[in-house]
């Protein structure tokens, strides 16, 4: 039998050849950067914020907080720097929006940690005021300063390209900052409001914000400080308005408080003085060194012949003078605290005096600023503090001018900062409101990693994120304990127990002996004392006889022994400190 070859036709043959392995796709992996804020967030004040992709990072701001009621002595509240101090050596640069005490006042703390090759970049006023900081701390080496202005562009590191854009706020030089990485870009709007009519006729610069919106934002971080308030923030001219009706109705003497790096207002303030031919002492150490810097660089505009000192004022007739004076949040040792203390060295008030407070409390002064407003209308002065006066008004944006930088942004993603957690909450609800989806927004908290792809954002991890306290010359050396040492002190005083103690023969020669300072006046309680060292004696005899009796059983005896016996008696936890002489 013959078998015939099967013939294949070359329909089958073609099929055959396309067989082939088909291989899984790899997975791209996405660019990620990191916004790490360290400051700012559930709070008012120390603002300070690091952008980080791969292995080099961006600080935005370095801003001091001021001390609360709790913080008994302290100075200044800084942020925790044990992030930045890890990674010193990924930072290419310090990004500073504006010349606050809050976004600058922690610079020179910084540079004690890191490295002074790092560059500072920010306005000339800003730039000027943060030099100054680091004269008064007596800091020789001081970091380079680069000077920015209106849509200046800084190529920084391998990876960084940082744009500033102008933004009107209540001190010149402010700025917003877009960030821009392999991995996206990031736009911080600083402290901002929409002033259409800006004393210095420096606007926000909407159209180069609009053009980043049409290019794209990947994530905005936006000032929430006024995130309650409904409306537009008023224009800074209408407190030169303002001014002008309270210099119109006064008979006397004027007192103005101020922050003094409010360069616009300072501004208005010179020009009306100067128009009603009054004037100007300036007193505080911080609004002279602002009249020295801004006056020299041409922030300040002011005739020659218009400064006075303190100790000419009572040279001048009192419709012929105006005192601006720090003060305007209840500074125990600010100018105007002394002022209506009646303990200034040069300066008294007195009847017919007008004195304006063009300021609002920080949340945590009201009691401070309070105290000195009741003390002022004690000597009869016609005090002006209220907002409704006119005389202030803030320099931050409310809802409506936030609404109009989410419709000129259009942000992808969208995480609020600079503000209380209730302030972040209700800029989080001006967002939903303009329509951006609810999960683009983040809100964080200080600490917080929060990762940035071009797919959104998320939360990514913490980082050390506390804060570090200034008490005098001291930095971080006061914690907790230490506070709420303080904080007994102050609400129950101290009961000090001294002894001599015999080391040689372990006998107590003398003692104990007790002081007290703010627990009770002494000789009112005579009897209290007695029975506290009849007390102490019963337990140290009880030890001495069962055994060695040395100055540590001593000390541990006493502080339990009389904290207990005091409790039972008064319902007080005084300090107890037991000192022992050796001889």
């Amino acid at each position: 039998m013959i078998f015939k070859k099967k013939k294949v036709n070359s329909f089958e043959k073609k099929e055959e050849k396309k067989i082939e392995i088909i291989e899984e796709p790899k997975e791209i992996k996405e660019e990620k950067m990191y916004v790490i804020p360290l400051g700012g967030l559930d709070e008012v004040g120390k603002n300070m914020t690091l952008v980080q992709y791969r292995d080099e990072i961006i600080i935005v701001d370095c801003g001091l907080g001021f001390p609360g009621e709790g913080l008994l002595g302290i100075d200044a509240v800084i942020p925790d720097f044990s992030y930045v101090e890890n990674n010193k050596g990924k930072i290419k640069g310090l990004f500073v929006t504006h010349g606050h005490e809050d976004h600058i006042g922690a610079i020179p703390y910084l540079y004690q940690k890191i490295d002074t090759d790092v560059s500072i970049f920010s306005g000339k006023l800003t730039l000027a005021l943060i030099e100054s900081k680091f004269e008064n701390l007596k800091i020789k080496d001081m970091p380079k300063m680069r000077e920015v202005r209106n849509r200046s562009k800084v190529k920084i590191g391998k990876y960084f390209n940082v744009e500033f854009i102008r933004i009107t706020h209540s001190i010149a030089d402010s700025y917003a900052i877009h960030v821009v990485t392999p991995a996206g870009n990031v736009l911080l709007t600083g402290d901002f409001k929409i002033d259409f009519t800006p004393v210095d006729g420096q606007g926000t610069d909407l159209a180069r914000l609009a053009q980043l919106g049409e290019k794209g934002v990947d994530l905005l971080l936006s000032d929430s400080t006024n995130a309650e308030s409904e409306g537009f923030t008023p224009s800074e001219k209408t407190v030169g308005e303002a001014f002008q009706i309270e210099f119109a109705k006064a008979k006397g003497r004027i007192i103005i408080a101020a922050f003094a790096s409010h360069i616009h207002r300072l501004q208005q303030i010179i020009e009306i003085s100067e128009a009603y031919g009054r004037k100007i002492a300036v007193d505080g150490r911080s609004l002279i060194k602002v009249f020295e810097i801004a006056s020299k660089m041409g922030y300040l505009k002011i005739k020659k012949d218009t400064l006075i000192s303190l100790s000419e004022v009572d040279e001048q007739k009192d419709n012929k003078v105006v005192i601006l004076c720090t003060g305007t949040q209840g500074e125990p040792m600010a100018s105007l605290s002394r002022i209506a203390s009646n303990i200034h060295k040069h300066t008294r008030v007195k009847e017919g005096d007008t004195v304006i407070i063009s300021a609002t409390p920080i949340p945590g002064n009201e009691k401070a600023v309070s105290k000195n407003i009741n003390n002022l209308l004690k000597y009869e002065a016609e005090v002006i503090f209220k907002k409704v006066a006119g005389i202030h008004v803030s320099g931050h944006g409310s809802k409506l001018e936030q609404e109009l930088i989410f419709s000129l942004i259009k942000p992808k993603n969208f995480v609020p900062i600079h503000g209380e957690y209730k302030m972040l909450k209700a800029h989080i609800d001006t967002a939903l409101k303009v329509g951006i989806p609810k999960n683009n927004i983040l809100l964080a908290l200080n600490g917080n990693k929060i990762e940035v792809t071009k797919s959104g954002i998320k939360l990514k991890g913490k980082v050390s994120a506390g804060a570090t306290f200034i008490d005098g010359l001291g930095v971080g050396d006061i914690g907790q304990t230490v506070l709420r040492d303080r904080q007994q002190l102050s609400q129950d005083g101290v009961i000090i127990v001294g002894f001599t103690f015999d080391k040689e023969n372990r006998k107590i020669v003398s003692g104990p002996e007790i002081i007290t300072r703010g627990f009770t006046y002494s000789k009112e309680s005579d009897e209290l004392i007695n029975d506290i060292i009849e007390h102490i004696n019963a337990k140290i005899k009880k030890v001495e006889k069962e055994g060695f009796l040395d100055w540590q059983p001593i000390k541990n005896i006493t502080k339990e022994a009389v904290s207990k016996y005091v409790y039972s008696k008064t319902k007080r936890n005084p300090v107890i400190l037991p000192i022992i002489l050796e001889i």
